[in-house]
Protein backbone atom coordinates (compact mmCIF):
# COMPACT_ATOMS: atom_id res chain seq x y z
CA UNK A 1 0.00 0.00 0.00
CA UNK A 2 1.40 3.41 -0.99
CA UNK A 3 1.81 6.45 1.25
CA UNK A 4 -1.22 8.15 -0.32
CA UNK A 5 -3.40 5.11 0.34
CA UNK A 6 -2.17 4.82 3.92
CA UNK A 7 -2.74 8.54 4.47
CA UNK A 8 -6.27 8.26 3.08
CA UNK A 9 -6.95 5.21 5.26
CA UNK A 10 -5.80 7.06 8.38
CA UNK A 11 -7.81 10.18 7.50
CA UNK A 12 -10.92 8.11 6.79
CA UNK A 13 -10.69 6.33 10.13
CA UNK A 14 -9.94 9.53 12.04
CA UNK A 15 -12.78 11.36 10.29
CA UNK A 16 -15.32 8.72 11.29
CA UNK A 17 -14.09 8.72 14.88
CA UNK A 18 -13.70 12.49 15.29
CA UNK A 19 -17.05 13.21 13.67
CA UNK A 20 -18.89 10.51 15.58
CA UNK A 21 -17.30 10.91 19.02
CA UNK A 22 -15.55 14.28 19.08
CA UNK A 23 -11.89 15.04 18.57
CA UNK A 24 -10.97 15.33 22.24
CA UNK A 25 -12.49 12.00 23.19
CA UNK A 26 -10.63 10.03 20.51
CA UNK A 27 -7.08 8.98 21.26
CA UNK A 28 -4.46 8.05 18.74
CA UNK A 29 -4.72 4.39 19.81
CA UNK A 30 -8.35 4.38 18.65
CA UNK A 31 -7.31 5.90 15.32
CA UNK A 32 -4.60 3.24 15.02
CA UNK A 33 -7.10 0.45 15.66
CA UNK A 34 -9.71 1.85 13.27
CA UNK A 35 -7.16 2.51 10.52
CA UNK A 36 -5.45 -0.84 10.96
CA UNK A 37 -1.97 0.69 10.96
CA UNK A 38 0.72 1.21 13.58
CA UNK A 39 1.11 4.38 15.62
CA UNK A 40 4.52 4.77 13.97
CA UNK A 41 2.81 4.83 10.57
CA UNK A 42 0.28 7.41 11.76
CA UNK A 43 2.96 9.68 13.21
CA UNK A 44 5.06 9.33 10.07
CA UNK A 45 2.10 10.73 8.09
CA UNK A 46 0.88 13.14 10.79
CA UNK A 47 3.52 14.25 13.31
CA UNK A 48 0.83 15.43 15.75
CA UNK A 49 -2.84 15.00 16.43
CA UNK A 50 -3.34 18.60 15.31
CA UNK A 51 -1.86 17.71 11.92
CA UNK A 52 -4.24 14.75 11.70
CA UNK A 53 -7.19 17.04 12.53
CA UNK A 54 -6.05 19.39 9.75
CA UNK A 55 -5.88 16.44 7.36
CA UNK A 56 -9.41 15.44 8.32
CA UNK A 57 -10.64 19.01 7.81
CA UNK A 58 -9.02 19.14 4.36
CA UNK A 59 -10.79 15.86 3.57
CA UNK A 60 -14.11 17.23 4.83
CA UNK A 61 -13.63 20.39 2.75
CA UNK A 62 -13.16 18.28 -0.38
CA UNK A 63 -16.28 16.22 0.44
CA UNK A 64 -18.32 19.38 1.06
CA UNK A 65 -17.13 21.00 -2.15
CA UNK A 66 -17.88 17.92 -4.25
CA UNK A 67 -21.34 17.58 -2.70
CA UNK A 68 -22.31 21.21 -3.22
CA UNK A 69 -20.86 21.23 -6.74
CA UNK A 70 -22.84 18.11 -7.66
CA UNK A 71 -26.10 19.52 -6.29
CA UNK A 72 -25.63 22.85 -8.03
CA UNK A 73 -24.65 21.17 -11.31
CA UNK A 74 -27.98 19.32 -11.39
CA UNK A 75 -29.99 22.52 -11.05
CA UNK A 76 -31.23 24.39 -14.10
CA UNK A 77 -31.70 28.09 -13.61
CA UNK A 78 -29.50 30.42 -11.54
CA UNK A 79 -32.28 30.62 -8.94
CA UNK A 80 -32.46 26.82 -8.76
CA UNK A 81 -28.66 26.66 -8.36
CA UNK A 82 -28.92 28.91 -5.31
CA UNK A 83 -31.64 26.73 -3.83
CA UNK A 84 -29.69 23.55 -4.64
CA UNK A 85 -27.41 24.43 -1.71
CA UNK A 86 -30.35 23.77 0.63
CA UNK A 87 -31.32 20.62 -1.24
CA UNK A 88 -27.81 19.34 -0.59
CA UNK A 89 -28.23 20.19 3.09
CA UNK A 90 -31.54 18.33 3.20
CA UNK A 91 -29.90 15.16 1.88
CA UNK A 92 -27.01 15.49 4.30
CA UNK A 93 -29.25 16.11 7.32
CA UNK A 94 -31.07 12.83 6.61
CA UNK A 95 -27.89 10.75 6.89
CA UNK A 96 -27.88 8.38 9.87
CA UNK A 97 -24.55 9.65 11.17
CA UNK A 98 -25.30 13.38 10.79
CA UNK A 99 -23.74 15.30 13.69
CA UNK A 100 -23.65 18.79 12.25
CA UNK A 101 -20.84 20.61 10.54
CA UNK A 102 -17.48 18.99 11.23
CA UNK A 103 -15.85 22.40 10.93
CA UNK A 104 -18.11 23.99 13.52
CA UNK A 105 -17.57 20.97 15.76
CA UNK A 106 -13.78 21.22 15.37
CA UNK A 107 -13.86 24.96 16.04
CA UNK A 108 -15.95 24.40 19.16
CA UNK A 109 -13.45 21.88 20.48
CA UNK A 110 -10.15 23.34 19.35
CA UNK A 111 -10.67 26.84 17.98
CA UNK A 112 -9.54 28.52 21.18
CA UNK A 113 -6.39 26.43 21.58
CA UNK A 114 -5.27 25.73 18.01
CA UNK A 115 -4.81 28.67 15.69
CA UNK A 116 -4.15 26.23 12.83
CA UNK A 117 -7.54 24.56 13.30
CA UNK A 118 -9.27 27.93 13.72
CA UNK A 119 -7.63 29.13 10.50
CA UNK A 120 -8.67 25.99 8.60
CA UNK A 121 -12.25 26.40 9.77
CA UNK A 122 -12.31 30.09 8.81
CA UNK A 123 -10.83 29.27 5.41
CA UNK A 124 -13.55 26.68 4.79
CA UNK A 125 -16.33 29.04 5.85
CA UNK A 126 -14.92 31.89 3.74
CA UNK A 127 -14.67 29.50 0.79
CA UNK A 128 -18.35 28.62 1.15
CA UNK A 129 -19.25 32.30 1.41
CA UNK A 130 -17.31 33.03 -1.78
CA UNK A 131 -19.05 30.11 -3.51
CA UNK A 132 -22.49 31.45 -2.59
CA UNK A 133 -21.40 34.94 -3.65
CA UNK A 134 -20.49 33.56 -7.11
CA UNK A 135 -23.89 31.87 -7.41
CA UNK A 136 -25.56 35.14 -6.45
CA UNK A 137 -23.53 37.05 -9.06
CA UNK A 138 -24.38 34.41 -11.69
CA UNK A 139 -28.05 34.94 -10.85
CA UNK A 140 -27.69 38.69 -11.35
CA UNK A 141 -28.75 39.36 -7.77
CA UNK A 142 -27.34 42.10 -5.53
CA UNK A 143 -24.20 41.25 -3.56
CA UNK A 144 -25.96 41.64 -0.20
CA UNK A 145 -27.85 38.41 -0.90
CA UNK A 146 -24.78 36.16 -0.68
CA UNK A 147 -24.01 36.61 3.01
CA UNK A 148 -27.70 36.28 3.88
CA UNK A 149 -28.03 32.96 2.01
CA UNK A 150 -24.78 31.64 3.47
CA UNK A 151 -25.82 32.45 7.04
CA UNK A 152 -29.12 30.64 6.45
CA UNK A 153 -27.19 27.53 5.41
CA UNK A 154 -24.84 27.82 8.38
CA UNK A 155 -27.71 28.27 10.80
CA UNK A 156 -29.56 25.32 9.30
CA UNK A 157 -26.55 23.07 9.88
CA UNK A 158 -26.25 24.04 13.51
CA UNK A 159 -29.98 23.88 14.21
CA UNK A 160 -30.39 20.50 12.51
CA UNK A 161 -27.55 19.05 14.56
CA UNK A 162 -28.62 20.45 17.92
CA UNK A 163 -32.34 19.81 17.58
CA UNK A 164 -32.12 16.68 15.44
CA UNK A 165 -34.53 18.20 12.94
CA UNK A 166 -33.60 17.41 9.34
CA UNK A 167 -36.53 19.52 8.09
CA UNK A 168 -34.46 22.57 9.06
CA UNK A 169 -33.04 22.49 5.52
CA UNK A 170 -36.55 22.90 4.08
CA UNK A 171 -37.22 25.83 6.41
CA UNK A 172 -33.95 27.48 5.36
CA UNK A 173 -34.72 26.75 1.69
CA UNK A 174 -38.11 28.46 2.00
CA UNK A 175 -36.49 31.50 3.62
CA UNK A 176 -33.81 31.53 0.91
CA UNK A 177 -36.47 31.42 -1.81
CA UNK A 178 -38.17 34.43 -0.25
CA UNK A 179 -34.90 36.36 -0.11
CA UNK A 180 -33.93 35.38 -3.66
CA UNK A 181 -37.32 36.38 -5.06
CA UNK A 182 -37.18 39.73 -3.24
CA UNK A 183 -33.64 40.36 -4.51
CA UNK A 184 -34.51 39.49 -8.09
CA UNK A 185 -37.78 41.46 -8.25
Amino acid sequence: MGDVDVRDQIIGAADRLFYGQGIGSVGMDAVRDAAGVSLKTIYRQFPSKEQLVLGVLAHRHALWTRGIDAAVAQAGSPRERLLAVYDHLANWFEEDDFRGCGFINAFGELGATSSAVADAVREHKLSFQAYVDRLVADAGAPAWLGPQLAILAEGAQTTAAILGTPNTAAVARDAAATLIDAALS
